[in-house]
């Protein structure tokens, strides 16, 4: 079983910073929170040289204040290890704890996470600070938990110092063994990079034409990952000894961490901090942009991790840096539909970033429920509505498990390797987003599914609930997990391949093997020729058996050739060199099929895959819905809940076949009816 958040009642809160506001501002703060249905906080990530103020003396009294009121309003508390901002005694007493660019620019104190994982002091003082604070706090009847750190590998996920450089060859000498398996591994022969001493042996470096051994690339990925995992468990061991009745989690997900690795050895469960409006600053080119509700997306990656999960840090305003990120105001409704698109994916308890908006400091525009003049507005109402809303259903959804028939399975190798391989790395994200599209306006729900080496025979029971896999283009897919899809096909399930599947190893060396190698038998086909087609003049198109409309090829075209008499060919290519010739594929496999599309996925043509195989909503029979509107279903043995969730500023018509109640108002629905701009609804099915 995934770790998961296990509780008995709903949580819902805002991040507090005590130390920010004037210790007047705390009882009232704390009052309104309680009349707005508020019962959690958190605080403490930041405040290092509080609780430290000089090296090696320890100071607890003003958070002890604070949590005496906290006490007193029977408020829990989530307490942060410190870590994400070592104070300025630390940084200029020992330099080597600051991280340094790949260039060697070292990165100085003013911002945060400015530190590295591999600086031996680093890690002691670390240490110390988790371990004082854990005994302090560890039988204080307002902390229910712990986060650790904050927000691991976001700013930046790259450490160059030169204690990482030495971590790294430590590292490599546990995998490898012996130069010549290093060598092997990365490929060395080529451009005479063979390596004869350890000591010539470092984390990238500045290379000619900023293009550096791939196999490095894809190994120096894992060792961050692994590096992070190991500081972030220094300290989940020290709260597990000290604060064994208080769950530890920590928050976001962000690049070069296995954080399903993480979640498993060191976590209760996994946190998210959740800005939809990330999309809507940063929104995909595509036909119908999903903005906000590309956040979807990302909640159903954190749902893979922990089912059942905390939202620590939830959009509550409009959000920025004074130098970057400007996102404007949320309209009135999107506040409270952005926190129920996190209730629906999973989340059992959400915290709002944050309770006031900074006065001082980078974030001074990164807005949260109240503004800099304490007074009431729009967004304090809105969070009060939610408040009041969860205390009232909030029991009948915590628990409940998102169901979902189709899932999109993802792997960290390929994630790391295409970060530098734009010979696939720039395929899988656009195809991910078609699928996730085509499958939000079918309003099929849909998780993400992240394939672990050597779990692939445990994750097959998991696989075996899901209708559909879509894979889009695992060019790095290993023989296990071959093995694991071709058991899961022959049971009746359907596996999707897109372009570039197979083609490379674990260490990133493209197979000697016709194409899509390990998956080449299951497919029934080879790839006989293949060809980028980004930038041609004219785009290449698909006729599909039945169809008269010509489909898109985009980005690039695997050419196959059928190769077992089992194979349908439902594609060819209708333009092009290679018109004629195959581009999707069908080969029945036991109970099963695998569908082979030699294309990056559009939305055009996830959509018309979603009619050949036959997937539908489960709300089909039960009601009619807009495109505009989200379907998430959260279930246990006893009911089922049905959210629907409309991103649009207009009503959405829905026609409900079966009348229904509606929880969060209490009221009863049929017919013809319509739900409000932004609004929400969570119906009893």
């Amino acid at each position: 079983m995934r770790n998961a958040l296990d509780l008995k009642r709903f949580y819902m809160g805002a991040c507090y910073y005590p130390e920010h506001w004037d210790e007047a501002l705390w009882a009232d703060d704390l009052g309104r929170m309680k009349e707005m249905g508020f019962d959690l906080i958190r605080i403490g990530e930041f405040a290092w040289s509080i609780f430290e103020p000089q090296e090696g003396q320890f100071s607890f009294e003003f958070f002890d204040r604070f949590l005496e009121q906290a006490i007193t309003l029977d408020m829990k508390v989530i307490m942060g290890t410190p870590t994400a901002t070592p104070p300025a005694w630390l940084t200029h007493k020992y330099p080597e704890v600051l991280n340094v660019s790949m260039e060697g620019t070292t990165y100085h104190h003013g911002q945060r996470r400015h530190y590295n994982y591999s600086s031996p002091i680093y890690l002691e003082l670390c240490a110390r600070i988790t371990r004082e604070m854990a005994q302090h706090y560890k039988d204080h009847p307002a902390i229910i938990g712990w986060q650790i750190d904050n927000e691991l590998n976001c700013e930046t996920n790259v450490f160059y110092a030169e204690a990482d450089h030495l971590a790294f060859r430590r590292w490599l000498q546990q995998k490898y063994g012996t130069l010549e398996s290093l060598n092997q591994a990365w490929g060395t022969v080529f451009w005479n990079q063979t390596y004869d001493h350890w000591d010539q042996v470092h984390l990238i470096r500045p290379t000619v034409s900023d293009s550096p051994n791939p196999h490095q690339a894809l190994d120096e990925k894992r060792f961050i990952s692994d590096n992070t995992i190991s500081f972030a468990k220094l300290q989940g061991d020290i709260l597990r000894a000290e604060a064994p009745n208080q769950w530890v989690t920590t928050n976001g997900l962000f690049g070069h961490l296995d954080s399903h690795r993480m979640s498993d050895e060191i976590l209760d469960f996994m946190s998210y901090d959740s800005y939809p409006q990330f999309s809507t600053i940063y929104p995909d080119s595509g036909e119908q942009p999903l903005l906000d509700r590309k956040w979807s997306l990302s909640l159903s990656n954190v749902r893979d991790i922990s089912p059942n999960f905390a939202v620590l840090e939830q959009q509550s305003g409009p959000g920025g840096w004074v130098n970057r990120m400007q996102m404007p105001s949320p309209h009135p409704g999107q506040m409270r539909l952005w926190t129920y698109q996190s209730i629906a994916h999973g989340a059992d308890m959400v915290l709002y970033f944050r309770w006031r908006t900074a006065t001082i400091g980078t974030e001074i525009y990164w807005h949260g429920i109240n503004d800099y003049h304490n007074q009431p507005n729009r967004r304090v109402a809105e969070a009060g509505l939610v408040g009041k809303e969860l205390q009232k259903v909030g029991e009948r959804i915590v628990g409940k498990r998102y169901v979902a028939q189709v899932a999109m399975l993802r792997d960290y190798d390929n994630e790391w390797d295409g970060e530098l391989d734009q010979w696939h790395g720039s395929l899988t994200r656009p195809s991910e987003l078609s699928w996730f599209k085509a499958l939000q306006y079918a309003h099929i729900p849909t998780d993400v599914v992240t394939v672990r080496p050597g779990a692939e025979m445990v994750q097959l029971q998991d696989l075996t609930k899901y209708q559909v896999l879509i894979y889009p283009h695992p060019a790095i897919l290993r023989e296990d997990t071959a093995a694991m899809l071709q058991k899961y096909v022959e049971n009746g399930g359907s596996v999707v391949f897109g372009c570039r599947t197979g083609y490379k190893n674990e260490s990133g060396h493209c197979r000697m093997q016709p194409l899509p190698g390990p998956v080449a038998e299951l497919s029934g086909i080879q790839v006989e020729d293949f060809t980028m087609v980004n930038g041609t003049a004219t785009p290449v198109s698909v006729q599909l058996n039945q169809h008269t409309n010509l489909f898109d090829a985009p980005s690039f075209n695997d050419i196959l050739r059928v190769h077992a008499d089992t194979v349908k060919v439902l594609g060819t290519y209708a333009s092009s060199y290679y018109k004629g010739k195959p581009a999707l594929t069908v080969n029945r496999v036991g109970e099963g099929k695998v569908y082979y599309w030699g294309a990056a996925f559009d939305l055009s043509i996830a959509a018309q895959l979603l009619s050949e195989l036959q997937i539908v909503s489960p709300l089909k029979n039960w009601c009619e819905l807009p495109d505009t509107v989200e379907v998430a279903i959260r279930a246990d043995d006893q009911e089922e809940l049905v959210f629907l969730l409309n991103y649009s500023s207009e009503e959405a018509e829905i026609k409900l076949h079966v009348p229904t109640e509606e929880l969060l108002q209490g009221s009863k629905l049929q017919g013809t009816v319509t739900l409000e701009p932004y609004g929400v609804w969570v119906l009893k099915k």
